[in-house]
């Protein structure tokens, strides 16, 4: 496993990250599946409050009790549930600081190393959200803070407000729009990219082609099918997809759903097998015409 310093944080990250919300089994498979990937180098977990109504986290924290020290823990907030089971979103100040104590207690942990907002909007009151992650990083509740969010309104804000560690965005051969406004900025300013949606639902893999964001059903099938084209027997469509995903420069790990044990070997070995060539780069590249960015611009 190689690994990646988090923007101008300390911490360490594996540059495959386990994204728990995949969980499906019970809690002996989920532990063998947790006990491999750090046997394998793993040492980023990525979860959510609102994952499983707070329930992934409960799982996560059982897990991953007796290797607290040696892991760095993610977790996320500013969706909130409602009775009605509907979800809204809710970045305010109060909120953030009575859903970290939840969010510990699940964790069973006294810090989490990566906090998060889950999203976030222009019209939010983004002074008041720094204000909750400045003051959780005094005390010694968080070590970093980020955000997961694919807006470049937004995400400029923060860069140009707060001490935002890194931001977790949607990036793939099908979805290559932070290439157009935020690899750059986030670069200048040392703030690491945290990729998700690597393998764009499987339609890179092994899903049958469908319409995704502004794709046509055949401009995917043509995407996919230039995947394959570099895939060889030394290297698997979904490696090739997660390299894809690791190229630039800004990003310092792939966040992958991982739900079984030949998942889990498969997506480990992307960075022991060939990697992707300038060469195989461009034609990845040149498969399909580059996504925009059309709203929150």
């Amino acid at each position: 496993m190689e690994y990646a310093k988090l923007g101008k944080s300390d911490l360490q990250v594996s540059k495959i990250g386990f994204g728990c919300m995949s969980f499906r089994g019970d809690e002996k498979e989920n532990q063998t599946l947790i006990t491999k990937a750090l046997e394998s180098g793993i040492n980023y977990f990525d979860t959510a409050d609102v994952y499983e109504d707070g329930e992934n986290e409960i799982k996560l924290g059982k897990l991953l009790k007796s290797n607290r020290n040696n892991i760095i823990i993610a977790s996320k907030v500013g969706n909130q549930k409602q009775p009605d089971g509907s979800t809204t979103w809710n970045a305010s100040k109060a909120y953030i600081l009575k859903c970290i104590d939840v969010s510990l207690q699940r964790l069973q942990t006294d810090y989490l190393d990566l906090y998060q907002l889950h999203g976030g909007m222009i019209e939010d009151n983004i002074d008041e959200t720094i204000e909750a992650f400045e003051l959780l990083k005094q005390q010694g509740k968080i070590r970093y803070y980020g955000i997961s969010s694919i807006r470049p309104n937004v995400i400029r804000e923060y860069v140009s407000k707060s001490n935002i560690t890194s931001v977790m965005m949607q990036y793939s051969l099908l979805d290559r729009r932070p290439e157009e406004t935020c690899f750059e900025l986030l670069e200048k300013n040392q703030i690491s990219v945290v990729t998700r949606g690597s393998v764009a639902q499987g339609l890179l893999v092994d899903k049958p082609a469908k319409s995704y964001l502004n794709y046509s059903e055949k401009e995917v099938l043509k995407a996919a099918k230039a995947v394959k084209e570099v895939t060889s027997l030394d290297r698997s469509a979904a490696q090739t997809s997660i390299q894809f995903a690791l190229a630039p420069k800004v990003v310092a790990s792939a966040v992958v759903g991982i739900r079984t044990i030949k998942q889990l070997e498969d997506t480990v070995t992307t960075l022991d097998v060939p990697q992707l060539t300038k060469e195989e780069l461009d034609l990845l590249k040149k498969s399909i015409v580059l996504s925009l960015y059309e709203q929150h611009r």
